[in-house]
């Protein structure tokens, strides 16, 4: 039973500490206490943010108690993790306002029933000042500039103000208030989590167990998914919409996204689908499985079936066969001339060719076709391309991951 609720905790996490700590805490036969804090700096949330909410569902399909902490304080400082400025801090009112929609969303997932939903202003805008003062006696400088983002900031004399250092110690404390069993988060939480361990301790708790996250790749799969960077999958948008974004994934990346987004297929599941693509069968079917899960969640089943219907009739209609072959280009640049594209895909045997066929009206992406030249095709994207009746290829660009750490491509 310690087993199987371990491979369950342990599935897609990316660190756990510590883990001798969460097998004792198994074994003790009571519902643990499971926080996850979500600051609202946005209404609306994206399948990346999800992970956290299908982790604390298992969590709760074990029979364990979650809490759902809304940072309704801690938001109006702003957490400075991986920023190399000061993160403006958000008004009250927008805090507010983003607040709001969480419930909705995180409804879609966990069983609202028994999920506890607390926002910690109630507790943190209460401290008193010598109070305050005493939690920040709780750790030093020394300790905080230990922190990646801060040790970067100070070392290239960048400004780091007082009340960064503020939020950890407040994110530590929730753990306090709470008496935390388990801490979810993200793996580039890792200070802030440790941080409620420590301040545990201070206050002669048992410390939490920290299961850390990672940051899912958008489309691209290569950064992590993020609006900003317009590789994103929201889990408000329209039902067609989000199942064509899943199809267009690469098929690498799908397996990723089946290990931390399916709630319906295991992880032996999921290696029985895998060794059957290795033994030949199209990906694109398991594939059409995970966007039917993630649309019906999100949605309703008849909007997946209806969003399946319109995916497979676009492409019908396009005369695109369902057994075609998959490119992935690797650029060094941020986008590539579709006529270069077309050749380097071995769809085209020249540019010449390629320019020839746009001209010529024989060159389709997803089934439209495409009149433009020029057209540029950037990084980060997976479509089908066609020339005339006979030559297809799903292909996904990605920029050259070398070029990026070294920022010498372009």
């Amino acid at each position: 039973m310690i087993t199987d609720a371990l491979e369950i905790i342990q599935r897609g996490s990316e660190e756990i500490l510590v883990i001798s700590e969460l097998e004792k805490k198994l074994k003790q036969g009571r519902p643990l206490r499971i926080k996850a804090g979500f600051d609202p700096t946005a209404p609306d949330l994206h399948l990346g943010h999800t992970i956290l909410f299908n982790k604390m569902r298992q969590f709760q399909d074990l029979g364990h108690e979650v809490v759902f902490l809304i940072g309704d304080f801690t938001g109006l400082i702003g957490d400075p993790s991986g920023n190399s400025v000061i993160r403006p801090p958000l008004t009250a009112s927008e805090v507010q306002i983003n607040a709001k929609t969480y419930k909705h969303q995180f409804s879609k997932i966990l069983d609202a029933r028994i999920t506890q939903l607390r926002f910690n202003s109630k507790w943190l805008a209460k401290l008193s000042a010598s109070e305050l003062i005493g939690l920040t006696a709780c750790y030093t400088v020394a300790r905080m500039l230990e922190r990646e983002d801060f040790h970067q900031r100070y070392h290239r004399h960048q400004s780091i103000a007082l009340h960064e250092f503020i939020y950890p110690l407040l994110q530590g404390y929730d753990s306090v208030v709470l008496k935390t069993d388990i801490e979810l988060g993200g793996s580039d939480q890792k200070f802030n989590l440790l941080m409620g361990r420590e301040l545990q301790k201070h206050f002669q708790q048992v410390p939490q167990v920290v299961v850390m996250m990672p940051l899912l790749e958008g489309l691209d799969g290569v950064k992590k998914m993020s609006k900003s960077l317009n590789n994103y999958i929201g889990i408000n948008e329209p039902a067609a919409e989000m199942f064509g974004k899943i199809m267009s994934i690469s098929d690498k990346l799908m397996w990723r996204y089946f290990e931390l987004l399916s709630l319906d297929k295991t992880l032996t599941d999921i290696k029985r689908m895998r060794k059957k693509t290795e033994e030949g069968e199209n990906p694109r079917h398991f594939k059409v499985e995970l966007a039917l899960e993630i649309v019906q969640r999100f949605h309703s089943k008849i909007a997946a079936k209806g969003a399946l219907e319109e995916f497979e009739r676009r492409f019908k209609t396009g005369a695109i066969p369902t057994d075609i072959k998959t490119v992935t280009l690797h650029i060094d640049v941020e986008a590539i001339p579709i006529a270069n594209l077309l050749k380097q895909a071995g769809l085209a045997v020249s540019t010449s060719e390629a320019l020839r066929s746009i001209t010529e009206g024989a060159v389709k992406i997803d089934a439209i076709k495409i009149e433009d030249r020029k057209l540029m095709i950037r990084s980060g994207t997976t479509h089908i391309y066609q020339i005339g009746k006979r030559r297809f290829a799903e292909i996904t660009v990605l920029r050259n991951t070398l070029c990026i750490a070294r920022k010498q491509c372009d």
